[in-house]
């Protein structure tokens, strides 16, 4: 056993560059997740226990004497030497074994995650929105906070036991690995209580994906034929509309979830709207002939009682800021913005829409998606922004 104050070196095939990277690693945790980190990395490496606290205080000590023995004018005074001394000099260290990346891994992975789900814990969450939001506001991009309460939560604990309870748990955390993009991140941040961070999604896009994680959950875990009602409710806020902090977001995507709860269990509340969207006229009747002098109709407003007016029959992608665009084709070849897209349809942008025929031919390009060739039908026109006009069309089958 090393002596107080003796330093050496510990198996040379050890590569010092691995505690560096611990170094660097822990400075960029949490204060609460690199106490807990280091409290586990003693406890492998000398067999101690320790607390939160004390293992912060040894690992400062270690940095320190680091230090100390660098500029008393050693060549080359690794990290491995200074734990081996400080906790020598303490007499704690009775097996010196250092472990391997992939176990420094599974503890940092440990310090973050939840038990139960495997997703990241209230603690990363905190840490993620954080770093995300300032992301959101160097760039300009939206940021999406969304809320997710796993609904009669208690009541399957109460009536099935806590075993199913930590079934339906652990379905919702597969269904949000499945469902939500790369680059979004899914946390467990309470008992029943989940949330979501969506980069670069603005408020429909948001509700879309919300609505879908709620009915993809309901398929999921419709085969374990529970008596009762399980399902995810929600709530939205988005940076800058909703807010520009994180305390912001929260309170109002809470709030939100909250009337979700107590509103009938419909969506039009999630996130109201100061200027809701026009209603959409519906495809023209093949059996009505139509006027050629007629002017095209106006789409009828919205009324006030509600953000969203009618329930769509099927939900729409919103691709306003991306360079999806539409060819079409004929005998006068033009292009049009794309700037919703759904299983029903499409919306362009474009000028001179009075030159369409009531059904073209189109290709489409969509980010990531490949060049797509659909038969459209005009389904409606309204003026827009810039003296553009809005084509609403259907896919024709």
């Amino acid at each position: 056993m090393a002596q107080p104050g003796e330093t050496f070196q510990l198996n040379s095939s050890v590569d010092d560059s691995f505690l560096e990277l611990l170094v660097d690693t822990l400075e960029g945790l949490e204060d609460s997740v690199r106490a807990q980190f280091l409290r586990q990395f003693l406890s492998t490496i000398a067999q101690i226990d320790l607390t939160d606290v004390e293992s912060k205080e040894y690992w400062a000590r270690i940095l320190q004497r680091r230090s100390e023995l660098a500029g008393s004018g050693a060549k080359s005074v690794s990290l491995q030497t200074a734990i081996v001394d400080v906790l020598s000099t303490a007499r704690f260290f009775r097996l010196p074994i250092l472990i391997e990346y992939k176990e420094f891994k599974k503890l940092q992975t440990s310090a973050a995650t939840d038990a139960l789900t495997g997703l990241y814990n209230r603690r990363l969450f905190d840490e993620y929105c954080e770093r995300e939001l300032n992301r959101a506001k160097r760039y300009g991009n939206h940021l999406a906070v969304a809320i997710l309460d796993l609904h009669m939560l208690k009541d399957v604990n109460d009536r099935h036991g806590h075993l199913q309870g930590d079934q339906v748990l652990q379905l919702a955390a597969v269904t949000l690995r499945k469902t939500l993009r790369a680059s979004d991140l899914a946390f467990r941040i309470g008992g029943d209580e989940f949330a979501v961070l969506l980069p670069q999604t603005d408020p429909e896009q948001a509700i879309t994906l919300c609505r879908r994680l709620r009915s993809d959950y309901e398929a999921v875990v419709s085969p374990l034929k529970l008596d009762i009602g399980v399902t995810l409710d929600f709530g939205v806020a988005v940076y800058p509309q909703d807010g520009d902090q994180k305390t912001q977001l929260m309170s109002l995507a809470d709030k939100r979830l909250y009337e979700l709860k107590h509103s009938g269990r419909t969506t039009s509340r999630v996130i109201p709207l100061e200027n809701p969207p026009m209603r959409e006229a519906p495809p023209p009747d093949p059996s009505t002939p139509l006027k050629t002098d007629s002017p095209v109709p106006a789409p009828s407003m919205p009324t006030t009682d509600a953000p969203y007016v009618r329930e769509r029959k099927w939900e729409r992608v919103s691709l306003a800021g991306t360079k999806a665009f539409a060819t079409l084709t004929g005998a006068k070849q033009q292009s049009a913005k794309v700037i919703d897209l759904s299983y029903g349809g499409v919306a362009l942008l474009m000028e001179g829409p009075e030159e369409l025929p009531d059904q073209f031919n189109a290709v489409l390009h969509v980010p990531i998606l490949p060049p797509v060739r659909v038969i459209l039908h005009k389904a409606y026109a309204s003026m827009a922004a810039d003296g553009l006009t809005r084509i609403g069309c259907s896919f024709v089958s």
